[in-house]
């Protein structure tokens, strides 16, 4: 498929990013939607766990390890310009893409009626020849796919959303993260040093690691495939596009 760099026009006015954990975005797309922001884009997280199981501490509760990812979370997304954080504290490690996590995601997209959605790819398995794909991850973004078609625009599906004002959405594209592949491309270099200083944020996930030579590594190798500088890849669906 040709490649194609995402522009101004396709700004979306507002994007809905969902995510299984605290850090899942700032580790794969954090430089698109910054770049959003920037250009004026509402942008909202979704973020399905809190992280509570991320941590190897003993003695911490988990209502403790809750409020440190959450934290610095808000944290990270403050420093990308995204204008709010929503959790849905579904039990970290136990993710199950069914109907009762798929409600929930078709209530924030009612709610903030997203032109785009983001998310991971749910037929990913393999993210490198050295990393599995969580299983949160997987299930997370097919929840979300789900949601966005078609439960998202049915007007004859969770009517009781009605009743608080929620009406039907459909949005206008699904945005797919890609580590490696993707047809549609987002040049990131004058937005690299926020994504990089939003993954700082999460102090108690790297710990000592310093994340920049990794994520400098893999926009220049997105960038590569996308004739940039610096990228991240996408696979795009256009939703509600006539049949040719």
């Amino acid at each position: 498929m040709p490649l194609e760099q995402i522009n101004n026009r396709s700004t979306p006015r507002c994007a809905l990013a969902v995510a299984a954990h605290p850090d899942d975005l700032e580790f794969s797309c954090a430089g698109t939607l910054a770049l959003w922001a920037r250009q004026g884009t509402k942008v909202i997280y979704l973020i399905c766990t809190s992280g509570e199981a991320g941590f190897d501490q003993p003695n911490l509760s988990r209502e403790e390890r809750i409020a440190i990812r959450e934290a610095e979370q808000r944290a990270a997304a403050e420093v990308l310009g995204v204008n709010q954080v929503v959790f849905l504290r579904e039990p970290d490690g136990l993710l199950q893409p069914n109907l009762e996590l798929r409600r929930k995601i078709v209530r924030e997209i009612r709610r903030f009626q997203p032109e785009a959605v983001v998310c991971w790819d749910p037929a990913v398995l393999w993210i490198s020849d050295s990393m599995v794909n969580h299983p949160d991850h997987r299930a997370a973004a097919q929840a979300t796919v789900d949601a966005v078609f078609p439960s998202a625009g049915l007007l004859y599906l969770h009517e009781d959303f009605l009743a608080e004002g929620l009406k039907p959405w459909k949005p206008d594209r699904l945005v797919i993260v890609r580590f490696d592949g993707g047809d549609t491309f987002m040049d990131i270099e004058e937005t690299i040093e926020l994504k990089i200083a939003a993954m700082k944020k999460h102090k108690s996930q790297i710990k000592e690691w310093d994340p920049e030579p990794f994520i400098r590594k893999v926009a220049e190798r997105q960038g590569r495939a996308g004739g940039m500088k610096y990228a991240e890849a996408f696979k795009i669906i256009q939703l509600h596009k006539p049949l040719v």
